[in-house]
């Protein structure tokens, strides 16, 4: 496989550095917590694009014209380092998200991001690291 550079993996790394961060803000603010769930709907939206780049680059016809669902079922079936059960639940709170009115159903959603959703994001990027290395080319 040749070299190919990834935009989006570039997006999905920078973005990703500022969602970490979100764990030493005040989660008791309404507006961090909004700002970590939309921050949250980024990632994840570069995160299934990432997957589709990369779905295209591993020949997958299904990466194609595929919808979210379609790419984490079948990124899944390509890479074993998929959690598939896990995106599929952050896709449906993704979806949830711009539904949420209430602050609790916020801060529970909060909570899921930061103690589990951040690291399955962290772990994409150290996989896809560790299958591609120099053939995923980044501008720092």
């Amino acid at each position: 496989m040749g070299l190919f550079y990834m935009k989006k993996f570039d997006q999905y790394v920078r973005h990703l550095q500022v969602l970490c961060r979100a764990e030493q803000e005040d989660v008791t603010n309404e507006f961090i917590v909004s700002g970590i769930i939309d921050k949250f709907y980024i990632q994840f939206e570069l995160g299934w694009k990432v997957l589709k780049e990369l779905l295209r680059y591993e020949g997958a016809n299904q990466a194609a014209m595929g919808s979210p669902r379609e790419i984490i079922k079948t990124a899944y079936a390509y890479f074993h380092f998929m959690e598939e059960d896990v995106w599929l639940e952050m896709l449906r709170d993704r979806n949830d998200a711009t539904h949420i009115y209430n602050e609790e159903a916020a801060q529970q959603l909060v909570e899921k991001i930061l103690h589990q959703y951040i690291g399955v994001f962290v772990s994409l990027e150290q996989q896809i690291r560790a299958r591609y290395g120099d053939e995923v080319l980044e501008q720092l």
